[in-house]
């Protein structure tokens, strides 16, 4: 037996590239830091349904750990064995703040960056019958009392938005911190809160459907499904926040299992099929490669540590 062991051994490093080739022989488990549902969620859907048609041997299995604003499934994507079998979705502003302030038992070198697939400006709104109806009324009723605005979660792009728009303006809200964006949006459509800072996808159809009114994006334009809706620069208050949600696996897999995931995600990324699913969904796409995404993250973990280092949170 022990001849037998030897030889096997012999073997795979005689032939590294073997086991390489087969790749994926079980399925392949995609972290998701969110619970079941919203945009990531959704996203890491179509993005299998995609992929099976480049890998159609292929097994993919969705594991949902919410909580703590992403950081409890982002820490598992970074701790989880380096074997090709495990990779996962992050979100900013999210993944980077929790490096920022300390709370992180990650880095962004503990992630290979495989590529970003969306984006999802943010929004302010408020509740269908409420008395503001743009941001000229929104700082007026802010400054007459303290509103309060909900957020999801302490360090998110709900968070950071609302506060760069505090300074931008002077205003102090009540941020209130959700589990979520659809405690966020069952507090504004039931007329709960004031307020809510949140993403164009989360509330787009109850703005059509006159239930919420949107009364800013933060974003460069305005968006093409609610041409409506001014930015909050058009209105005279240039501030500007995005979500992305974007793969990585953890950072020690072998280099050409990771060259295959890459791979497989620009494939989905610029696919048609999967371009039309993101667009009946209501989901915006952004496709970047590894090395741009990682840029982007870099750049934005800076923005963020500047902002935290005059605003800690």
């Amino acid at each position: 037996m022990r001849k037998i062991m030897l030889l096997l051994i012999v073997l795979a490093l005689a032939f590294p590239g073997t086991a390489l080739a087969a790749y994926p022989e079980k399925p392949i488990t995609i972290i998701v830091p969110s619970k079941a549902g919203g945009s990531t969620d959704t996203t890491a859907r179509l993005f299998i349904k995609a992929a099976k048609k480049y890998w159609p041997k292929a097994e993919f299995v969705i594991k949902n750990i919410g909580g703590s604003g992403g950081q409890k499934g982002f820490e598992e994507i970074a701790r989880a064995r380096p074997d090709g079998y495990t990779i996962g979705m992050i979100f900013t502003t999210q993944v980077v703040a929790h490096i920022v302030a300390k709370r992180a038992r990650y880095t962004l070198d503990s992630f290979h960056i495989m590529g970003n697939a969306m984006q999802d400006p943010l929004i302010i709104a408020v509740p269908a019958k409420s008395p503001i109806k743009n941001l000229k009324d929104f700082v007026q009723a802010a400054k007459a009392k303290s509103l309060t605005a909900a957020v999801n979660g302490i360090g998110s792009d709900d968070f950071i938005a609302a506060k760069k728009f505090e300074l931008l303006t002077g205003v102090k809200f009540n941020l209130m911190p959700t589990r979520g964006s659809t405690e966020q949006k069952a507090m504004i459509l039931g007329g709960h809160i004031d307020a809510s800072f949140m993403n164009l996808s989360q509330l787009q159809a109850q703005h059509k459907a006159g239930k919420a009114r949107i009364i800013a994006i933060l974003a460069d334009k305005r968006s093409e499904i609610l041409p409506d809706v001014k930015t909050a620069a058009e209105q005279g208050y240039p501030v500007s926040m995005t979500a992305t949600r974007g793969f990585v696996a953890p950072a020690k897999v072998d280099k050409k299992i990771l060259a295959k995931l890459d791979d497989l995600v620009q494939k989905v990324n610029h696919d048609a099929d999967f371009a039309a699913a993101c667009d009946k969904g209501v989901l915006f796409r952004l496709p970047m490669t590894g090395p741009e995404y990682r840029q982007y993250l870099e750049q934005l973990q800076a923005e963020v540590q500047k902002f935290y280092d005059q605003n800690p949170w």
